[in-house]
């Protein structure tokens, strides 16, 4: 075998002479703590935008795209591990225009190139290591990546070079990949419009308790702490489905009560505990409201508590304004569940001053406040924080929630609906990126609650609320848009369906 330095010192030599000026790293300057924590590493990180692109297409050079999170373990240990690593680093800047992405900050972004690495080889989860074309099409990438790694040849000593190489010696192979990659995640992530059907919600909601059932049996927490499944299986059964649905659905509400703290304090999922504690949270409340454990219960007023300290600090730090959303209405439903008015109050002021920061009328809600950048709207945040808006109006009544609520729904329609059916994750496309030129729309569940799926969730309640059927028929237009996908990705469809199922005459 060829010695590290014998592979990558030409091409070392060939890019310097490409391109006589350094990069510098650019984290310093950026708006979220994840990537300011990167200021230091001996790598030339690039901010997202326009110019990367511009810079990758006048070097011919690829992209080394880097997904991470602040809350995401394996990525603090690709930094300390790989990242640290000056002779790594002074390799990537030669051969490559290094990026990196606060998966947060730009979730959608984030969501699309784990779709490509998914595609790619099979894998989920973060961090994301992606190779771009300069138009920002992938063609290679995985999650987790060692320095140095002589036995498999998967350290990014080893990758690197062979990806430099085979983006200069084998371009047309390349592009081809990075085109068909492209458009098969376009087709994923496009929807498939159709009516909905009651046995088709039927058989989605029995591919949910399978995936229960066995998750329960290998004991992988993962899909049991915050998706919305054992919910999903109280419904159904209290609408006359499958009994069975209760004992599939007692057992997980069990394990979260019994052990559901300890596995989320100590998961490896890299997703922000504060998520993860408001999905549990959301599935014990519904278990007390059905079952009336009193386990149930006290597990779910235990969250509460935990919760409240983050509620407490959104004056002083950087939001997310679709997870603070998440979080809050999660509170709100369960407190009015479980009668915990002190949790209530904490919710209330959190969500006054969320919108306060976040929200312009007519205008929509920004999806990070409190940084130093300027971040746009996306769908999730519109749809969260009118869920926020009117669990606060169901239980005080204030008119002035329902009015958000109503606002947001109007820039739903005006600047995120898609005339085919459904809304796209950003009211428009991202026209710095080519690869990125066609807008996406999401209904699986991810790190929060597909955002098409509670978009119909929140036109219901309007609907509810407001007594105007408009809201309803466009929430089964929502439905409908993805009607043709149904069954799919069990657990990840929780949301989906349970919304779906809602709409269903009664058996």
């Amino acid at each position: 075998m060829r010695s590290f330095a014998a592979i990558t010192l030409p091409l070392c030599a060939l890019a310097c002479v490409a391109e006589r000026g350094a990069l510098t790293n650019q984290m310093a300057q950026s708006s979220t703590r994840y990537l300011v924590r990167a200021a230091r590493e001996p790598v030339s990180w690039q901010a997202w935008g326009r110019e990367v692109f511009t810079l990758a297409a006048r070097l011919d050079r690829p992209i080394l795209l880097y997904i991470g999170a602040d809350d995401c373990r394996w990525c603090a240990a690709m930094d300390r591990e790989t990242y640290a690593d000056a002779a790594l680093g002074a390799l990537i800047d030669s051969l490559f225009v290094p990026v990196r992405l606060d998966r947060d900050e730009h979730p959608d972004i984030a969501r699309r190139y784990q779709v490509a690495v998914q595609l790619l080889t099979g894998l989920r989860g973060y961090p994301l290591t992606v190779f771009l074309t300069p138009d920002g099409s992938a063609f290679f990438g995985g999650t987790y990546f060692p320095a140095d790694d002589p036995l498999t040849g998967r350290g990014m000593k080893q990758i690197l070079p062979e990806v430099a190489r085979s983006f200069s010696q084998h371009r047309p192979f390349v592009v081809r990949q990075a085109a068909l990659v492209r458009q098969m995640a376009f087709t994923r992530e496009g929807g498939a419009h159709g009516v909905l059907q009651p046995r088709a919600i039927a058989a989605g909601i029995e591919r949910v308790r399978a995936a229960l059932v066995e998750a329960l049996r290998t004991r992988v927490p993962g899909s049991l702490l915050d998706r919305p499944a054992a919910a999903l299986l109280l419904a159904a059964a209290a609408r006359g489905g499958d009994t069975s649905n209760v004992g599939v659905a007692r057992a997980v509400l069990d394990y979260l009560a019994d052990s559901g703290e300890v596995v989320a304090a100590t998961s490896d999922r890299d997703e922000p505990p504060g998520v993860v504690r408001a999905g549990m949270l959301r599935n014990l409340a519904v278990g007390w409201v059905f079952v009336g454990d009193p386990r149930y219960r006290d597990a779910a007023r235990h969250i509460l508590r935990s919760l409240g300290p983050e509620l407490g600090r959104t004056r002083d730090r950087v939001v997310f304004a679709d997870r603070e959303a998440y979080v809050i209405e999660a509170v709100l439903e369960a407190s009015l569940a479980i009668d915990d008015s002190m949790a209530a109050s904490r919710a209330h002021s959190a969500l006054d001053t969320l919108l306060m920061r976040a929200y312009d009328p007519g205008r929509g809600v920004r999806h990070v406040v409190g940084g130093a950048g300027v971040a746009g709207a996306l769908l999730q945040d519109q749809v969260h924080v009118a869920g926020a808006c009117l669990a606060a109006y169901d239980e005080t009544g204030q008119v002035r929630y329902l009015r958000v609520a109503e606002d947001l729904a109007t820039i739903l329609a005006r600047d995120f609906a898609d005339p085919m059916g459904g809304y796209f994750d950003a009211p428009r496309a991202d026209a710095a990126v080519p690869a990125l030129a066609d807008r996406t729309k999401q209904i699986w569940d991810d790190l929060l609650p597909g955002a098409n799926a509670w978009a119909a969730r929140v036109l219901l309640q309007l609907a509810d609320a407001t007594g105007e059927p408009a809201y309803r028929r466009r929430a089964e237009a929502t439905l409908e848009a993805f009607a043709g996908m149904v069954p799919g990705e069990e657990v990840r469809g929780s949301t989906y369906l349970a919304v779906a199922q809602s709409v269903m005459p009664l058996p």
